[in-house]
């Protein structure tokens, strides 16, 4: 039996049919029992999900589609099952796109793989050619600080994955986070968000924004209810982390964005604890996703860079922010992200397995007081974390009895971890908030943001699952 098809995104609700984007197609797009049909279909849909403004509901139809805009589809005949996210009608699936995705534009003299481009500038003999280009009337590059054809790349291949309109890059995670925010908030802007974002997050709505005349309002991250009153109260800008950095808690996207959009606020979502293997922010409504592509999009902790996706509209004004700040991705660090990429689905999978395997054994453990970690049931928002994300991620944190002082002790005796404020790469690394994610808070702000000194942030590695609980035995037993 055919349901409703609606062009709307989860958690908004209104919308009309969109029967006109039927009539296009040469055969009918079938979306009959939790399957939709791709049937030579001309034309592309936003989202499809039941008729409902039940969120849950909402949530519970996982067949995402062309999220956020409309694409031209690669019509195949395939046929995809409820549960199964793709990026655009006829797509490839997020293992394959992670390896495949944006790079054929690039591939110079049947080279396999995407050069990197270090000229600053790119020349051009006839003058209207390079002033179309010049001025966006034509696809090209100009100079390296504007765009570069590596950096493109990349940024094609993260849009993919998250099922973007639009994406534009920046230097690092802290620069896109920060050049969003001010390429889209004013003196008089108001923003909620959540205490337990990543520290540097943080001071920018501690310190920096309100210097300039920005209304900044941070709420504790497991008061949805508070959330939604701060929201309801004026926002220009919702921006939420999930789960956050380091205390692994887990919003409720669905809700928090309706929440959001219903005050007419822009929507921003912290995706790199998840990424776009295991949560697509954009499928629930979000107007942008930034990444640091530091963490798990590079994996390798060989390259800085950080990358925003969403909205087009959105995302161009980021980017006219960013090419004016100048806080540029640099080509080599564009090309080690690629080359990391192919690998993600592989990795965060791993990661993930890994994860869940330490966090089950730190949990028994009797030297452990607490593990955050949302793949476990123990957790307060692991039925929100089932609902909303395909698998738990890498990440977790965890506490010892004897505070710092027994952390201090603790951390040196692991022989199979880095201490070092970084995550999300192929090797273990371990550290407590006052060294990696909150460094560049004084003990004070940590406390009033609920940040615990004794919490040790675990990001989970690819090594042997066995080797890593065995490891993390030997340093608790001592």
């Amino acid at each position: 039996m055919g349901l409703d098809v609606f062009a709307e995104r989860p958690g908004v609700g209104g919308g009309n049919p969109i029967t006109e984007l039927f009539n296009q197609s040469p055969t009918p797009l079938e979306y009959r029992g939790g399957r939709l049909r791709d049937e030579g279909l001309a034309a592309c849909v936003f989202m499809l999900f039941r008729r409902t403004s039940d969120p849950s509901v909402c949530r519970s139809t996982k067949i995402l589609c062309a999220t956020g805009t409309i694409w031209q589809p690669r019509p195949t005949g395939r046929v995809f099952n409820e549960g199964e996210a793709v990026s655009e009608i006829g797509s490839r699936s997020q293992a394959s796109t992670a390896v495949w995705g944006g790079e054929d534009r690039y591939l110079l003299d049947r080279a396999t793989q995407v050069p990197v481009v270090h000229s600053v500038a790119f020349g051009y003999p006839d003058f209207d050619e390079w002033y179309d280009v010049a001025t966006g009337v034509a696809e090209g590059h100009i100079y390296g600080r504007n765009t570069n054809p590596t950096v493109a790349v990349f940024e094609e291949k993260v849009r993919l994955l998250e099922g973007a309109a639009a994406a534009t890059s920046a230097s690092t995670g802290m620069a896109a986070i920060s050049n969003t925010l001010h390429a889209l908030l004013r003196p008089g802007s108001r923003v909620v968000s959540v205490k337990d974002t990543y520290g540097g997050t943080s001071l920018l709505f501690i310190e920096f924004l309100p210097a300039f005349g920005i209304d900044c309002e941070l709420v504790d991250t497991t008061d949805t209810d508070a959330i939604e009153a701060a929201i309801g109260a004026g926002c220009d800008m919702l921006y939420l982390e999930t789960p956050t950095n380091p205390t692994l808690k887990v919003l409720d996207l669905a809700r928090l964005i309706a929440a959001g959009h219903t005050a007419g606020a822009v929507v921003v979502v912290d995706n790199t604890f998840a990424t776009p293997i295991n949560q697509l922010p954009l499928a629930f409504g979000a107007d942008l996703v930034v990444h640091s592509a530091t963490k798990f999009l590079g994996g390798h902790a060989d390259a800085l860079g950080g990358v925003v996706v969403g909205d087009a509209d959105l995302v161009k004004k980021v980017f006219q922010y960013r090419e004016i700040n100048g806080a540029t991705l640099d080509p080599m660090a564009a090309y080690l992200l690629l080359r990391g990429m192919k690998t993600l689905d592989l990795r965060v999978k791993r990661q993930a397995e890994n994860a869940m395997a330490v966090a089950t054994f730190l949990e028994a453990h009797e030297r452990v007081t607490q593990v955050n970690y949302p793949g476990l049931e123990s957790h307060p928002q692991h039925a929100i974390a089932a609902a909303q994300m395909s698998g738990f991620g890498g990440m977790l944190s965890f506490a010892i009895d004897g505070g710092l002082d027994a952390v201090k002790a603790f951390l040196p005796d692991l022989q199979m971890a880095h201490r070092a404020a970084n995550l999300g790469a192929v090797e273990t690394t371990v550290g407590p908030p006052a060294t990696t994610s909150h460094v560049e808070c004084t003990p004070e702000e940590r406390a009033a943001l609920g940040i615990p000194e004794g919490l040790v942030r675990y990001s989970a590695g690819i090594e042997h699952v066995d080797d890593l609980v065995a490891d993390l035995a030997q340093a608790l037993d001592r």
